[in-house]
């Protein structure tokens, strides 16, 4: 059914006549003040705890790492570091502190505060759950986990304030690129302190008053549920490039509600667009909708750990039973590709398995060789998503197939992003609607989110097998080697399914003409020190 947006261009009109109220994007365009919707109302702002990439979004306009992102390609830029080397065999690096680099209450940025900064993300009692990330350093898995007590094992070094030192344990060509990610970011510890323990999950330090950043903007206030305010930091080292004086969030979970502020004026910017309102937008206002490349897949993640998901039949008969064409056809408006993978195809010419294809047939055959025939034995199963119109109509498709497909009933479990976060992460549930956008882009920013102890794996599932394959495609020396690695793994974790790939991402969002710097690129990173508005 086709859905027009009525009324459309009359309201434009209408809003642009003479005697109206100036909007809230038409005063942030004069004033430099960017308003922009956000998906749901964010945890909290501790970049060593952060997993969604709305958080990460802010974080990295409140803080910023030894290297930053070019705007239009994400090629890493100084940073905090003015300059580094790489050592001929990969695998040390020594970067260079700017003098001017300043934390928020104007004390210097120093190598020390990376050090000290890297050892908290690490600490077992944080349980942090991009640690991982930093396992790339030598010996930082061992302390992670426990295995080594002495931190100065790990490779990372400060001999003076601003020199840093990184020794890796094996050559990794793309570790510039994954400095960028949130996870590398510095954090002032004192401030941490004076409000708790520093590997305590539940110090409030990351709240307005309190957080001392060192990126482009500072944290003016955070209303729960409503807004959250940016402001231009004085102390910022570039700050006679960064041009908006204010940065305004909001949480809207409702793609329609941000829909109709969007045409309302007041915001510049929206995380998402109604699934039914994108052919309307096509044909009336194409020059308001951008539809930009994003190197994600959105799935849903299985309870391993549920007795409803012990038997991998059963895993792979849910998987098999999804039509992803129609889906992406009908549901999405063809803005999305069918996912028969996790990992996208083409990264550093790897190709995955497309071992997770629709086949109805095979499904039904292989929930009757586990013992369910036209799910028989099967108790109604729960599919829990963050509330989001969109998801609402994913989640109806696939209950239905499954209803049609297979003879199971499914439950659809609408939840606030925050109570979706809490109980995937503590197992608390049966099938989750979940996405994983790229940290960098390689397959392995895919693939490694199922090893084994990996903090953003919730699904249960985990195998040696697995792990041993992505320790040896890390270390690969020879580009096809690793690619055949990955390809392994990856057979391997669809063979298994604790996971139901349905679709490769494209970003379609709303997004006004005066808004400048915000271009394109794969991992829909727009640093906001390069953004700017154009009001004429």
């Amino acid at each position: 059914m086709k859905s027009r947006l009525l009324g459309f261009l009359p309201l434009l009109l209408l809003l642009a006549g003479c005697g109206r109220r100036e909007s809230a994007v038409e005063r942030g365009d004069r004033a430099q003040v960017l308003h922009r919707g956000i998906s749901y109302e964010v945890a909290g702002l501790d970049p060593q705890l952060a997993t969604g990439i709305s958080e990460g979004a802010i974080e990295t306009a409140l803080f910023e790492g030894l290297v930053a992102e070019d705007p239009k390609d994400l090629h890493p830029v100084p940073g905090v570091a003015e300059r580094w080397e790489a050592s001929a065999d990969g695998l040390t690096y020594t970067f260079r502190l700017r003098a001017d680099a300043r934390w928020s209450n104007g004390r210097p940025v120093t190598a020390g505060d990376f050090v000290a900064s890297w050892r908290r993300i690490l600490s077992p009692a944080l349980a942090a759950p991009n640690a991982a990330m930093l396992y790339v350093l030598q010996g930082a898995e061992a302390y992670h986990r426990g295995a080594a007590q002495d931190f100065g094992q790990v490779g990372v070094a400060a001999p003076d304030p601003r020199t840093l030192r990184v020794t890796l344990d094996h050559a990794t060509p793309d570790f510039l690129a994954r400095l960028t990610h949130w996870a590398w970011l510095p954090v002032y510890l004192p401030a941490i302190r004076a409000a708790g323990k520093a590997d305590d999950r539940a110090n409030a330090w990351a709240r307005p008053g309190r957080l001392v950043g060192n990126g482009a903007f500072l944290l003016q206030s955070w209303s729960p549920d409503r807004e959250i305010v940016l402001a231009r930091s004085p102390t910022y080292w570039d700050a006679r490039r960064v041009a908006l004086r204010e940065i305004h969030l909001y949480p809207i979970d409702s793609v329609d509600a941000e829909e109709r502020a969007f045409r309302a004026g007041q915001l510049h910017v929206t995380d998402a667009v109604p699934i039914g309102r994108i052919d309307a937008y096509r044909r009336d206002a194409p020059q308001l909708l951008r539809i930009d490349p994003y190197l994600g897949t959105y799935y849903y993640a299985l309870n391993v750990r549920h007795p409803s998901f012990g038997d991998p039949r059963v895993r792979r008969a849910l998987s098999l039973a999804i039509d992803r064409g129609a889906i992406a056809a009908k549901v999405l408006r063809g803005v999305e590709q069918p996912a028969a993978s996790f990992t996208p195809p083409g990264l550093e010419g790897y190709e995955p398995p497309a071992a997770a294809k629709s086949d109805a047939a095979e499904a039904r055959r292989l929930l009757a060789e586990a013992g369910h025939p036209g799910g028989q034995g099967l108790a109604p199963l729960e599919l829990m998503f963050n509330s989001s119109e969109n998801h609402r109509l994913i989640a109806e498709a696939v209950q239905e197939m499954w209803r049609r497909e297979l003879g199971i009933e499914v439950k659809l479990v609408n939840q606030e992003n925050k109570v979706v976060l809490a109980d995937r992460q503590s197992g608390d549930f049966q099938i989750v609607r979940a996405a994983w956008i790229a940290d960098y882009p390689s397959p392995s920013s895919f693939l490694d989110l199922f090893r084994s102890g990996n903090g953003n794996n919730f699904t249960g599932w985990s195998s040696p097998e697995y792990d041993a394959l992505l320790f040896a495609a890390d270390r690969a020396a020879d580009p096809a080697a690793r690619r055949e690695l990955w390809g392994r793994a990856e057979a391997l974790l669809l063979r298994a399914a604790p996971i139901i790939p349905l679709y490769h991402y494209s970003h379609a969002f709303l997004i006004q003409p005066s808004v400048q710097g915000w271009y394109p690129n794969l991992l829909d990173h727009h640093p906001y020190k390069y953004v700017w508005l154009d009001g004429k």
